[in-house]
């Protein structure tokens, strides 16, 4: 999969302008369009020739009926009890595809870091700050985004924690 020349439009339309609204309209030309979908962490990390634990997933909970934004390398996963005691919940739970939408405005394969269409708490696993630069959807599941990852964070509000799911 090669990505098409950039343009503006690459993004989501609303993603596009809450990264004009932040002062990061230079990243607009370098977004980079897939033909084919990149919703999963390995499509695009296979799309872009980088290492999946350079893609940041953006991840809705629900931590006892709220939405919460997890930020979560690509090769990882997000260990449900770690967020749970971090937000201080009884329960936390995958949210469904409709509140996904609702939340942020865009659908699950696409969701962007920030730029949602609601504010939410935002928990950014640690170990996006292992590199230099991830990539990030950029609000359609064909679009992505390279972004360094302590600019991700301070743009999308989110607290560096640690709910990576160990490796045992």
């Amino acid at each position: 999969m090669s990505a098409t020349a950039p343009r503006a439009s690459d993004a989501h339309p609303r993603f596009a302008e809450a990264l004009r609204e932040l002062g990061l309209g230079d990243l607009l030309p370098r977004v980079r369009r897939f033909p084919e979908q990149t919703r999963t962490a390995q499509e695009a990390a296979a799309a872009i020739g980088c290492e999946l634990s350079q893609i940041c997933k953006s991840l809705i909970f629900a931590a006892d009926g709220v939405p919460v934004l997890v930020l979560m390398d690509g090769a990882s996963r997000v260990d449900v009890e770690l967020v749970r005691r971090e937000l201080g919940a009884e329960k936390v739970t995958r949210a469904k595809a409709d509140v996904v939408r609702e939340t942020t405005g865009y659908a699950i394969g696409g969701v962007p870091p920030f730029g949602h269409a609601t504010r939410t708490r935002v928990l950014a696993d640690r170990s996006l700050l292992d590199h230099d630069e991830v990539w990030a959807a950029a609000g359609t599941p064909y679009a992505v985004f390279p972004i360094d990852p302590k600019s991700l964070i301070a743009h999308a509000g989110g607290a560096v924690v640690d709910v990576r799911e160990s490796a045992e």
